[in-house]
Order: structure tokens, then sequence, then C-alpha cells
């Protein structure tokens, strides 16, 4: 009949209530996979996330002033590796991991992490992997996965995308609070390493790589990584709370870690000095550890000074620990029994607050 209007409703403006119901319920079980003993049962399906902050490893007995730390980061456009690989698995874990890698280096035990997820349009399986990964990388952080928000926004995202953020609180006891006070010359610089590029320098990374090249070349296999470029890529930024946890615990009294930094943007070269005080530089000699592969690939490649890479990449260093000297081999021998590969990479001289690398 003319005149007559179409009733219009949320699906036909590109948001499908249903398809984020399918989605609570298939994460369900990753989210409660993660639940640690402080989580409190009616935190499932609430509008926040109920946490008590004393409980499982955390003893209120030994915590005099419990401090807590908040941290927040993204994936940055390593998404555009796992749009083009259509894989969603990895890269869960890299978001708990950029920011619990923040939380730890000064001292905090996380305790909990919540996500954001914006998408154009919500595909249930899609961000099932995505929680799914998140899941996984909260229980190798030891926190729960408290809460998140999914967000539809048709025409706002390219159709298949989608952009993520993260969100961590941790607690240390204030005079265990690591900040680089206590860095001195002459102490030893250990570097942690990485499984990788981690989640920094991707921009450049694949317009060196990939831009230009069609989509099977990511799946190749490349002779010198031992596996295919998508997958090296993918590998997941690593996350070192186990590490630092079990460092926390061996050292209760007055610690040889006086100083740690996440390497993060900006390389050893910029993230370093945040570790030290003023007065005291930082001198690393490269020879001290292997650089892998891709970002040797990465280098020769695109032609790349080396100052850039330094400037840009971790180039296989994840975290440096900043520590008294004559406990830096029992230091590099506790991170060994962690499960991470460490050693002496350099020392703290007496200079303004920055990095050489020789």
């Amino acid at each position: 009949m003319a005149g007559v209007r179409k009733r219009l409703s949320y699906r036909d403006a590109g948001v499908d209530i249903d398809a984020g119901d399918e989605v609570v319920e298939r994460i369900r079980r990753w989210v409660m996979s993660t639940y640690t003993a402080q989580v409190l049962p009616e935190s499932h399906g609430a509008f926040g996330g109920f946490y008590r902050l004393f409980g499982g490893n955390v003893r209120a007995a030994e915590m005099q002033d419990p401090v807590l730390v908040a941290t927040t980061d993204g994936v940055g456009t390593k998404l555009k590796i796992a749009f083009l690989m259509n894989r969603f698995d990895t890269i869960g874990i890299d978001l708990v991991a950029m920011s619990v890698n923040d939380l730890i280096v000064g001292g905090a035990i996380p305790l909990f992490f919540l996500d954001y997820i914006a998408t154009s349009a919500i595909a249930p399986a899609q961000l099932e992997e995505v929680v799914r990964g998140i899941a996984a990388g909260c229980r190798q952080a030891g926190c729960a996965l408290l809460g998140g928000e999914t967000a539809e926004m048709p025409g706002f995202y390219k159709k298949g995308e989608l952009d993520l953020a993260g969100f961590a609180v941790g607690v240390v006891d204030r005079k265990r609070i690591i900040d680089g006070r206590r860095v001195q010359v002459g102490d030893a610089v250990v570097g942690v390493h990485s499984s990788g590029l981690h989640s920094n320098g991707y921009s450049l990374a694949r317009k060196v790589l990939v831009d230009g090249k069609p989509k099977r070349a990511l799946k190749a296999r490349v002779a010198e990584l031992g596996r295919s470029l998508g997958e090296e890529l993918l590998e997941p930024t690593r996350i070192y709370a186990h590490a630092m946890q079990s460092l926390g615990a061996r050292y209760r009294g007055r610690s040889p870690i006086h100083g740690v930094a996440h390497i993060t943007g900006g390389g050893l070269v910029g993230n370093v000095p945040r570790a030290l005080p003023d007065g005291c530089a930082a001198r690393i000699e490269r020879r001290a550890w292997e650089v892998p592969a891709v970002f040797r690939m990465i280098q020769r490649e695109g032609n790349v000074a080396p100052d850039e890479m330094d400037r840009v990449f971790n180039n296989g260093i994840g975290v440096v620990l900043i520590v008294a000297a004559r406990f830096a081999k029992a230091i590099c021998a506790d991170l060994a029994a962690a499960g991470e590969k460490a050693g002496v990479i350099g020392e703290v001289v007496r200079g303004p607050r920055r990095v050489t690398l020789e």
C-alpha cells in the first residue's frame, strides 16, 4: 500500500544482536578458564568484574603497602598479518603480553585483564578465536580475564577487520617497586630473549616483507626462517610474568634486580634509558646475542640502516634486567630454569642517561 514505510531494525543498520549473544556463549568457557581464586562467582555476566585483592599468589601478610599498577596497549598493525593469514588465535596472546609485560617490569604481580574488541560486523567464530588467544595469554600471565567489551561498528571498519585494546591491573608492595633508582655504575645488563618482532615495528616490517607481494607468499616456507613468513610474523609476543615472579620469590630480601625495561617500540635505545637514573648510561655489546633471522631479513631486504633497526625493533631482546654484577650469572641461570633464554649483554657506566650499542 502506497505510503507504508518499511520497518527498520538494528540488523538493517548493520548490528546483529543475536550474533553478539552467540559470541558471549562461545567465549564463556575461555573466559572462565582464566578465573583465579580472587574472582568472585558473581562476576560472570555482571556489568563489572568483582575481584578480591588478596588470595591465590597475593598474600595480605606479604603486602605492607599494596600499590595497584595499571597498563594499556594494543596489537598495532600486526593485525594486518592476521587478516591476510585469516588466523586470529595468536593476536589475543599479543594483546595480553603487551600490557602484562609493562606491569611486571615494575615488580607487579598481574591480577586481571580486560579487553575491548571493535569490528565492522560480528563474526562469532572469528571473535571466539581472538578471545581464546586472550584467555591463553591470561593463563600464561597468571591473571584473570575479568571482563571485556565487543563493539559492532558497521561502516567504521573494513569488512572482516577488527581492532583490539587491552587493559591490565597488577599489584606490588611499595617497597618492592622496581623503578631504576637503585641502578649504579658497574651493574650488569641482562638481556632476556624475545620470540621475534613481538608487536612492534610491523608497519616497517610489512612494507619490507609483505606489501606488494601475493598473499600466497606469506604461506610459503622460507628456508632462512625455518617456517613460513606468515607464521614468523604471527609468532606471539613472549610473556615474561612467570620468570619475573620466580625471580621475585627467590630474592625476597634486598633484591639484586635494580631496574627492568620492556623492549617495545623504540628498541633498546628507547626503552632501557627509562630504567636508568641520572648519571648512568648503558653500554651494550651487539655480539652478546644472535639477532634472529627475521630482523636480518628486514634490514637486508629493506636496506634499513642499523640505527633505524635499533630504534624500531627489539632485535631479539624482549626484556632487559639491570642487576648487581655479582648476581648476573645466577640470575641468568634462574631465568633459564623458568624457561627463558638470557645472557649478560652489557654494563652500566657513568654518563648521560642513554644506551650505546657497540
